[in-house]
C-alpha cells in the first residue's frame, strides 16, 4: 500500500509530519512497556490497600499478559484485515479508558479486569504499530532507522517505568494506574491528525472466523497454563491436562488455516528461516530478561534492603545506554546485517547474565553490578531493532500485520514461559524460613537458567550467520558462472542477502 507519506529511500530527511507519525506510535509502544514495568513495585502497596492475598495479587500481573500474549495474533491481523488506523485508534482510546478504570477500581476483581482490558488493548496497538511503521518507510536504511527508534522507546519506556513507579507509589499506587491514561489521550488526539489513512484488505473472500477463535483461545490457554503451573505444579493433572487441551487446539488451528482461503496466519511464513530465528530470538531474548529482572529486584529489595527507587536506579544504566542509542543502530543494521548484530546482541547477554552470577550479600556495584546493566543495555540496543527489521523485511504490505502480532506473540509468550520456569526453580526449595544466605543460594540457580535461556537464543541466531555464509556463497557462484557482474554488485547482493537473513 502506498500512502502520502511513503518515503523514498533516497530521501535524507524526514517531513515534521513523518516525524509527528513515528512518534504517535512510539508513544503507544512507550505506555506498554511502562505499564508492564510500573505495575511491579506498587505490587506490595495495592495488596496492603486493597487486601489482596498473594494469589489474588499475582493476577494484576498475570491478567495484564493474559490478555496481551493471548489476542496478539488477532490484533495482528485485523490491523491487516479492519485497516490499521482504525485499530491502532480504537485500541489506544479503550487503553486510556481502562488506565482511568484501574486508579479508580476499589477492588482486586475491577482492578484485574482493567488490566486485562489493557494488555487486551496494547495486542491490538502493538502489531497495527509496528505494521503503519513497515508500511509507511520503504524497506531498507529508512525503515531500519524508524525500526531502530521504535524499539528503543520500548526499551526506554520499561526501564523509566521503573523510576516513576518508586517515585509515584511513595504518594499512591493509583498514580501508576493513571499515569498512562492522560499520556494515551494526547496520542490519540495526535494520531487522529497524522496518522495516515490506510486501506483494508480485500476480504472478498471471507474472514477466517474458525481460525481467529481457534487462534485466540489456543494463546489464552497456553499463557493460562503457563501462568498458572508454578502454582499448580508443572506434573499436576490439571497442568498436563492444561497443555494437552492447548496442544489439541493449537492442531486444530494449523488444520484450519491450511484449508482456509483466507487465513489468519499464512503457515507459509513460517517456512523462512529468518522469520522463525527472529520470532524464537524473541522469545528467549525477552523471556530471559523478564527471569533475570524479576530475580534481581527480589534480590537487591529483600536480600540487600534496597528502596524500591534504589532498585530502580540500579536498573537505570541500562534504560539510559538503550535510549542513547537509538539513532545509531538503524545504520549499524545497515552496514553489518541483522544475523551479526543479533549474535553479538546475544553474546553481550549471555556475558551480562555470567558477570552477574558473582553477586552474593555484600556486592559491588562498580564491579559487578554496573558492568552487567551496561552490558544488558548494549544487548538490547542491538537485539530488538534488529529482530523487528528481521522479522518485518521481505514481507508484503499486506501482511505485515500479521507478521507483527507472531513477533509480539513470541515476545509475551515467551516471557511467561520462561519467568515461570525461572520461578519454579527459585522456590523449588520452599519460600519460608530460610536465612539470607539460603534465599540467595535459591536465586543462583535461576540466574544459571536465565543465564543458558540467553546462551540457547545465542545458539539459535548464530545458525543465522551460517545460511547468510551460505547464501552469500550462492551468490557469488552464479555470478562466477554466468560471467557477469561487478564486485560493486556483489556487494550489493551480500547485503541483501545480509537484510533478509
Amino acid at each position: 500500500m502506498t500512502t502520502p507519506l511513503n518515503v523514498p529511500a533516497s530521501q535524507e530527511r524526514w517531513t515534521p509530519r513523518l516525524w509527528g507519525t513515528l512518534l504517535v506510535l512510539c508513544a503507544a509502544m512507550f505506555l506498554d512497556a511502562l505499564d508492564v514495568s510500573m505495575v511491579g513495585v506498587a505490587l506490595p502497596s495495592i495488596a496492603t490497600d486493597l487486601g489482596l492475598t498473594t494469589s489474588t495479587l499475582q493476577w494484576i500481573v498475570s491478567g495484564y499478559i493474559l490478555g496481551y500474549g493471548g489476542l496478539l495474533l488477532l490484533g495482528g491481523r485485523a490491523a491487516d484485515l479492519l485497516g490499521r488506523r482504525r485499530v491502532f485508534l480504537i485500541a489506544l482510546a479503550v487503553f486510556a479508558l481502562a488506565s482511568l478504570l484501574g486508579g479508580l477500581v476499589d477492588s482486586g476483581p475491577l482492578l484485574i479486569a482493567s488490566r486485562f482490558i489493557k494488555g487486551l488493548s496494547a495486542a491490538f496497538t502493538a502489531p497495527a504499530g509496528l505494521s503503519i511503521i513497515t508500511t509507511t518507510f520503504k524497506e531498507g536504511p529508512q525503515r531500519n532507522r524508524a525500526l531502530s527508534i521504535y524499539t528503543t522507546c520500548a526499551a526506554t519506556g520499561f526501564s523509566m517505568g521503573l523510576v516513576l513507579s518508586g517515585l509515584l507509589t511513595e504518594v499512591s499506587w493509583r498514580l501508576t494506574m493513571l499515569l498512562p491514561a492522560p499520556i494515551a489521550l494526547l496520542a490519540l488526539l495526535a494520531g487522529m491528525r497524522l496518522i495516515p489513512q490506510s486501506s483494508r484488505e480485500d476480504s472478498g473472500k471471507g474472514y477466517d472466523v474458525p481460525g481467529a477463535v481457534l487462534g485466540t483461545v489456543s494463546m489464552l490457554l497456553l499463557v493460562f497454563t503457563v501462568v498458572q503451573a508454578p502454582e499448580a505444579g508443572w506434573a499436576s493433572a490439571r497442568t498436563l491436562l492444561s497443555f494437552l487441551a492447548t496442544a489439541l487446539l493449537i492442531a486444530a488451528f494449523v488444520a484450519v488455516e491450511r484449508r482456509s482461503s483466507h487465513p489468519l496466519i499464512r503457515l507459509g511464513v513460517l517456512r523462512s528461516g529468518s522469520q522463525i530465528r527472529a520470532n524464537l530470538g524473541a522469545a528467549f531474548f525477552f523471556g530471559s530478561y523478564v527471569g533475570f529482572q524479576f530475580l534481581v529486584t527480589q534480590y537487591m529489595q529483600s536480600l540487600l534492603g534496597w528502596s524500591a527507587l534504589q532498585t530502580a536506579l540500579a536498573f537505570l544504566p541500562a534504560g539510559a545506554l538503550v535510549a542513547l542509542s537509538s539513532t545509531k543502530i538503524g545504520s549499524v543494521v545497515d552496514r553489518f546485517g541483522t544475523p551479526r548484530v543479533i549474535a553479538t546482541g546475544f553474546t553481550l547477554l549471555v556475558i551480562a547474565y555470567a558477570l552477574f552470577l558473582q553477586i552474593d550479600l555484600t556486592p559491588s556495584y562498580a564491579a559487578v553490578i554496573l558492568p552487567s546493566m551496561l552490558l544488558l543495555g548494549a544487548a538490547c540496543a542491538l537485539v530488538f531493532p534488529s529482530l523487528n527489521i528481521q522479522a518485518t523485511s521481505g514481507v508484503e504490505d499486506h501482511e505485515q500485520g500479521m507478521v507483527s502480532g507472531l513477533l509480539n506473540t513470541s515476545i509475551q509468550v515467551g516471557g511467561a514461559i520462561f519467568l515461570a520456569v525461572v520461578t519454579a526453580v527459585v522456590t523449588a526449595g520452599g519460600e519460608t524460613g530460610r536465612s539470607p544466605q539460603e534465599v540467595l543460594d535459591s536465586f543462583l540457580p535461576g540466574l544459571m537458567v536465565v543465564t543458558a535461556i540467553a546462551a540457547a537464543g545465542l545458539v539459535i541466531t548464530l545458525t543465522g550467520l551460517r545460511a547468510r555464509r551460505a547464501a552469500q556463497h550462492t551468490v557469488v557462484v552464479a555470478k562466477s558462472a554466468s560471467g557477469s557482474g561487478s564486485v560493486r554488485e556483489d556487494d550489493a547482493a551480500d547485503e541483501r542477502v545480509g537484510a533478509r537473513n
